[in-house]
């Protein structure tokens, strides 16, 4: 049917199908907004997840998908709220048809201004198809827009991780890799520029010489020949063009709304982590009831103990790996395998001997120190996980001797400034302890 897109048969049918096209609207609409609030708790928790796992990689991926999900979720709850105000207008125009102003009886200027102003029923109807359509449009247009600006990024990191990070390659490799990447930030900023001021840099012949190689580049690195007609069909349009302006300020805006709380206190927000004089969730294990609740840092089995020993959880990141190789340097590798990989590459892999383990859990508890009302406990972390399955150490510690009431538990890390060795307190938890 592609190739006889000129025939008056295919247009015909165009015209048919455009004119019936609200339909399958409402229709995309309900499905889509049903299925974007199923998944988007699910990606809501999974983002969560990768954050505490540090996991830099699938957290970008997911930054994309809940970003995309809200521009959907916002603007085809809009869409659906127009057509629905659209079908209410095409009901009631066929029940009194249009507006008739002398039956209302106003003064000669409020009936002139209204004339003016707000027009015939039809006008209106006409207006509110447009702002329809439209919307409808541009919501799966920007999900392009934030697919574009993921890859485009995701290249930059690529080249700085593949020829600029990695020194098992050559200075050459390195000289190209750093071109590359002048190459692709220069051209982002340029295709920017070009996208915020609705194509200027393709106006200007001497600028467009230059600035045509960049586009086609950035064609493919954006994905962009697959939506550049549906972009251009909005320029053209003089509705679809101012909206393009508002877009960046209107979204910025619903940011900013959804990041407003109210502050009861002067002293506290309630959100800070936990201290001596602050007790927060996220330190509490049995607290975390909620789908999207993990342990940010460190935490402990309960606010009120009441058996005879108390769990402490430190969550697992590359930062503590890196400093134990720090302290420990016969432990850092030779190859860095840390980060996305196949379970099928991993069955050929070296396996670590139980030596080496030994040596690295030996290290962390040679790192780590946790203190009760400024007491040391002897500790022995071992490799674990949380009841929410998070990867950590934990370790348990006998409190029978303690008295009953409030207390403070301390977690204590050992780091290097320069050249000296220092201890930081990593986390202050206050519990109760009642026993039974």
């Amino acid at each position: 049917m592609s190739v006889d897109y000129n025939k008056p048969t295919f247009k015909k049918l165009l015209n048919k199908l455009q004119e019936e096209s609200w339909q399958l609207e409402l229709l995309i609409s309900g499905f889509a907004i049903f299925g974007l609030f199923s998944a988007y708790p699910n990606l809501e928790i999974a983002y969560q997840h990768t954050q505490n796992e540090n996991n830099t990689f699938f957290s970008m991926v997911l930054v994309v998908a809940l970003s995309a999900c809200s521009i959907l979720i916002f603007n085809l709850l809009f869409h659906v709220l127009l057509r629905g105000l659209w079908i209410g207008a095409l009901g009631l125009r066929y029940i009194s048809g249009d507006i008739d102003y002398d039956t209302l009886n106003y003064s000669k200027r409020f009936n002139t201004y209204l004339k003016n102003k707000v027009g015939s029923f039809d006008r209106y109807i006409a207006r509110l198809e447009n702002y329809c359509s439209v919307i409808f449009a541009i919501s799966f247009l920007l999900i392009f827009y934030m697919l574009a600006i993921a890859l485009t990024i995701g290249s930059i990191v690529f080249v700085i991780t593949i020829f600029i990070d990695d020194h098992s390659f050559s200075d050459i490799s390195t000289y190209f890799g750093m071109i590359l990447l002048v190459f692709l930030i220069t051209g982002m900023l340029l295709t920017f520029i070009d996208f915020i001021t609705l194509g200027f840099l393709k106006k200007k012949r001497w600028i467009s010489k230059i600035y045509f190689p960049i586009y086609w580049c950035f064609s493919f690195i954006t994905l962009s020949f697959l939506y550049r007609p549906l972009v251009y069909n909005f320029l053209d349009h003089k509705f679809g063009k101012r909206l393009s302006f508002f877009l960046v300020p209107i979204y910025m805006i619903l940011i900013w709304i959804t990041s407003l709380y109210y502050n009861q206190s002067n002293y506290f927000n309630f959100i800070e982590p936990s201290g001596n004089y602050i007790a927060n969730t996220f330190s509490y294990e049995d607290m975390l009831t909620e789908n999207s609740d993990f342990i940010q840092n460190i935490a402990i089995n309960s606010k009120v103990i009441t058996d005879p020993y108390i769990k402490v959880f430190i969550l697992f990141d590359e930062g503590i790996e890196d400093d134990i190789y720090l302290f420990n340097p016969k432990l850092n590798p030779e190859e860095d395998t840390r980060g996305i990989t196949s379970e099928m590459s991993s069955i050929n892999s070296g396996v670590v001997s139980e030596a080496l383990k030994q040596d690295y859990i030996t290290t962390f508890n040679s790192l780590y120190t946790v203190e009760i009302d400024s007491t040391l406990y002897r500790t022995d972390f071992i490799l674990g996980a949380s009841l929410k399955k998070q990867k950590g150490f934990e370790t348990y510690i006998g409190i029978k001797n303690l008295s009953e009431g409030k207390h403070v538990l301390q977690v204590k890390r050992k780091s290097k400034k320069a050249s000296d060795t220092i201890k930081k307190t990593a986390a202050t938890i206050p519990f109760w302890y009642y026993p039974n």
